[in-house]
């Protein structure tokens, strides 16, 4: 066991381990909920620090002695720049900081939540109110050092997760809204298309309207999401019919700045080899615009037909469903998506 000065420790290094625990960590509750968790938590480890200062005759003095200790374990050099009693207004600095190491190791600028948690913590013992610390400088993104402001403040951490859990609410209820209208608009154009296809052999003149009209259909783009569009293809994909989709897919691209692109393939009863690789055409074209495709709803016949004609799909991001489609483009914009769960329970 690992003892330092005499506690159980742990030694990690800091641009690899702490830096994958941190990035998982982030990715699981999000980098705001992330950052109050860490500021919480420097909140509520200040009991023994606040014992080590009490020791000293100022605060001043009891503190530049638990720099020291700070220091030898890995959590920068800590400084008072100044501390105002009367104001009740603290600012502390720390140079290389675990959490501006590792966050610089990563290429982000998260916040040294921890930290500002520590401060605000001792700085709530001296002034005995509740009090916040706002961040004012980033070594991660290239300032000399972590900068803190530290004041009394109604702010709690409490307070703002309550906040970030009604948000939460609101994009779950706006999911499950974007989700059935996807469903409804979907489902209209296929009975559509249904219909039409029953009357296409009447005559010759309405066989040739009617194709305008399914292929129009069957080659719907509708944006789901602010930034994220889902095209539902049916039947067939021709070397002409391709075309026309790669033309309205990379028009609607532009013209709406999207950056998700989701081909859903629920429609797609049999898949040839040269239908595969007109849709790796299109998907290849949409990423040269910025767009990231998304293809969902492979089914398990063309999944087999897929591995049978050896088509290479490896570079193609793949899910189950447009549902789970939407969820892993929304997750890529930062926008919290609910559980299957928690959407129908919205609806």
């Amino acid at each position: 066991m690992l003892s330092c000065a005499g506690h159980a420790s742990v030694l990690m290094w800091t641009e690899t381990t702490i830096s994958g625990l941190m990035l998982g960590l982030s990715r699981m509750v999000g980098v705001e909920r992330f950052n109050l968790a860490l500021q919480s938590g420097g909140r509520d480890s200040v009991d023994g620090d606040w014992a080590h200062i009490t020791t000293f005759p100022t605060f001043e003095e009891g503190f530049a002695s638990l720099a020291v200790i700070a220091a030898a374990a890995g959590w920068g050099l800590w400084e008072i720049v100044s501390l105002d009693r009367e104001r009740e207004i603290g600012r502390f600095r720390c140079t290389n900081g675990w959490e501006a190491m590792y966050q610089r190791a990563l290429s982000v600028c998260w916040g040294s939540g921890m930290m500002g948690g520590k401060f605000s913590g001792l700085c709530a013992r001296l002034f005995g109110s509740n009090c916040w610390a706002q961040q004012i400088s980033f070594q991660s993104r290239g300032d000399e050092a972590d900068e803190f402001i530290v004041r009394p403040s109604d702010r709690t951490v409490e307070g703002d997760l309550e906040r970030l859990l009604a948000a939460d609410a609101a994009t779950r209820a706006d999911l499950a809204v974007a989700l059935e209208r996807l469903r409804q608009e979907v489902e209209e154009r296929r009975v559509t298309e249904d219909a039409l296809r029953r009357t296409e052999k009447e005559n010759a003149f309405l066989i040739e309207q009617q194709a305008r009209t399914i292929a129009a259909l069957s080659t719907p783009i509708i944006q789901v999401w602010e930034g994220i569009l889902t095209l539902p293809i049916v039947g067939q994909v021709s070397g002409a019919r391709a075309t026309t989709i790669m033309q309205a897919l990379l028009h609607e691209i532009v013209q709406r700045s999207a950056h998700f692109a989701i081909l859903d393939l629920t429609g797609v009863d049999t898949l040839d080899a040269e239908t595969a690789d007109h849709l790796l055409r299109i998907v290849r074209a949409a990423e040269l615009l910025g767009a990231r495709a998304i293809v969902s709803g492979i089914r398990p016949r063309v999944a087999q037909t897929i591995v049978e004609l050896g088509v290479d799909l490896s570079g193609l991001t793949t899910v189950a469903d447009l549902e789970e489609g939407l969820k892993t483009a929304l997750r890529s914009m930062g926008v919290r998506a609910p559980s299957p769960i928690q959407a129908s329970s919205q609806r």
